[in-house]
């Protein structure tokens, strides 16, 4: 749960300082929302990190995909595709323990 929410948070961030932030400060000069949600990108993209380690860590995701969702937080609406594959890996791991009778990870 941890991870699905700072990913949709990195994600909305990352898109308004893409998509507002970056045109002002090129076209109009205006380098005040860089200046603020840049700084602010970078702290949630660093929980971002953790919360995916975390996750990673739990599930037993391989190191190169786990590199690969880690990498989804810098490139605009990535982190919502990448929040997807893993609530399903999640899922599917979940379901393959009910059946199981293995404790959830």
């Amino acid at each position: 749960m941890r991870y699905r929410i700072i990913a949709y948070v990195v994600g909305v961030v990352l898109i308004a300082l893409v998509v507002v932030g970056m045109p002002l400060k090129y076209l109009a000069d205006e380098p005040s929302v860089v200046a603020a949600i840049g700084p602010i990108h970078g702290v949630l993209y660093m929980v971002y990190l953790a919360a995916t380690l975390d996750l990673a860590s739990r599930i037993r995701l391989p190191a190169s995909r786990t590199v690969l969702v880690m990498l989804a937080g810098t490139i605009p609406f990535l982190s919502f595709v990448a929040e997807r594959k893993i609530a399903g890996l999640v899922r599917a791991g979940l379901a393959g323990a009910a059946g199981t009778g293995r404790a959830p990870v």
